[in-house]
Parts: structure tokens; C-alpha cells; sequence
């Protein structure tokens, strides 16, 4: 069965972006300062919100959820009502880090996005970070294709990496978050193409299940060294590049390596 459509996640598969570590500040100011009195209660140490954890417990979660859930790891007293307080902690940092320009784009993305659009095949960028649209603004797709020397497709002056989709569906409003399939549902819709025909690339172990409950083949991207939870989450393939994946392959239903 052919793919007719990509869906990409974004924090973690296609920017390296400053979300992990603006989560893990914002907790730490919080638990210094306005939090000082409840922190004892806790089983919160800055060293022990590793990456690993912010992978299973954050990582493709709506931001208040993902802040509950944080919450909730580390036994915060009260996290439902200071999930909110949280979220907010963390936008300012990540607010502060993406003007600041502490993002990249991952080159191995950019490519097979390139790939797939010489290759005429829809792609959706699926996030539900609200912040995905703007990072995607801010890279230089025009750049990168004159640095790779990157002739095909052609990619007029001034287009950037936000341009290449063919639907935004970063951080809109769904009735639930990752791990339930609304978003990659509603990004399937906005492309015209039937779940069953979409492939989703994710970074997080929530995203690969939203992948699987929404019907879709979900391509998981351990950038991070946590191939076991990607799989135990249910990928149906998972690398540590993008660079591995045949975007002619992709177009043919399959997600096969690249010819040597």
C-alpha cells in the first residue's frame, strides 16, 4: 500500500530545539523560589530530570499536560492545580531561548523533507507545541537547499522550512493530546489522505502510540538513544537518522534504508 501522505513532528525530529531544557529550568527556578516550602515533599532533584524522562513522561504532549505529568513523576503536591503555573514557567524560558536562537534544524530532516517534495508527496508538520509554527518560520529552507546545493525540487528565494508543508497543524486545538490520535486525525484530513495511507515520523514514545491508535505507520527517530521505548511504544521502524530513510521508498509504501 503506497503512502500518501508524511506527517512530521517537529520538536525533537525536525529542529533541535530548547523545549527539554526550558522545561527542566523553569522546574528548577520554580522549586527555588516559589515553590521553596513543598520541595522537601518531593522526589524533584535538578540531576534526576534527565532526558529520559522528559522523553516518557513530556516529550509530544500538549504543554499542560506535559507539565502535569512532570508533576506527577516527581510527586509535586497539588500538580493538577500548579500544572499551569508550570507551563507558563516554561514558555517564558523557551520564549527567552527561541529569540535568542538556541534552535537548529536537523540537516537529516530537511533533507528527506526535500526528497519527499521533489517526489510530489503531501507533508504535514504535527506538533503539539504551539511554539512548532514559529521555529519552523525562522529557518532559511532557501539557505539550506544553496548550502546542500540542493537543485530539486526548486526552492524560491525567501521560502522557509514552514513554507515546504503542505498543512500547519502546529499546536491547533484538539479535543485530547497525544497519545490519543485527534491531531495526527486532523492533520490526515487537512492533507486529504486516508490515515491508513499516512506515515508519521516521531521522536517520542506518546507520538508513536498517537501514530498507531490513529490507524498510521509510525517511523521512530532515536535521536536520543531510546530506541526500546519507541519500539515498546509501537513504531513500525525506527532509526537514529534520517539520512537512512529512501524517500523513493517512502513514495512506494515502504520505509526502507537508502541504497548504499
Amino acid at each position: 500500500m503506497r503512502f500518501e501522505g508524511v506527517l512530521f513532528d517537529v520538536d525533537g525530529v525536525v529542529v533541535d530545539s530548547p523545549h527539554e531544557r526550558a522545561w527542566r529550568e523553569a522546574l528548577e527556578a520554580l522549586m527555588a523560589t516559589e515553590w521553596r516550602a513543598i520541595a522537601p515533599m518531593t522526589r524533584y532533584a535538578p540531576e534526576r530530570f534527565t532526558t529520559a524522562v522528559y522523553q516518557s513522561e513530556v516529550a509530544g504532549k500538549a504543554r499542560e499536560s506535559g507539565a502535569r505529568a512532570a508533576l506527577d513523576y516527581f510527586g509535586v503536591p497539588d500538580a493538577a492545580e500548579r500544572a499551569r503555573r508550570y507551563a507558563e514557567r516554561k514558555q517564558e524560558a523557551l520564549l527567552r531561548k527561541i529569540e535568542a536562537g538556541e534552535f537548529v534544524v536537523f540537516p537529516d530532516a530537511m533533507r528527506l523533507i526535500l526528497g519527499l517534495k521533489a517526489r510530489g508527496m503531501p507533508i504535514a508538520a504535527a506538533s503539539s507545541s504551539r511554539n512548532a509554527g514559529q521555529l519552523l518560520r525562522r529557518i532559511r529552507a532557501d539557505a539550506f537547499a544553496e548550502q546542500q546545493r540542493i537543485r530539486r525540487p526548486a526552492v524560491a528565494p525567501g521560502t522557509t522550512l514552514l513554507d515546504l508543508f503542505d498543512a500547519d497543524l502546529c499546536g491547533v486545538a484538539v479535543a485530547r493530546g497525544k497519545p490519543a490520535p485527534d491531531l495526527f486525525l486532523a492533520a490526515a484530513r487537512a492533507l486529504g489522505v486516508p490515515p491508513a495511507r499516512c506515515l508519521v515520523v516521531e521522536d517520542a514514545p506518546s507520538g508513536v502510540q498517537a501514530a498507531k491508535a490513529a490507524g498510521m505507520t509510525a517511523l521512530g527517530v532515536a535521536r536520543l538513544a531510546d530506541d526500546a521505548l519507541l519500539v515498546a511504544a509501537g513504531a513500525d521502524r525506527v532509526v537514529t537518522t534520517l539520512d537512512a530513510v529512501d524517500p523513493d521508498a517512502v513514495v512506494e509504501g515502504r520505509i526502507a534504508a537508502r541504497a548504499a
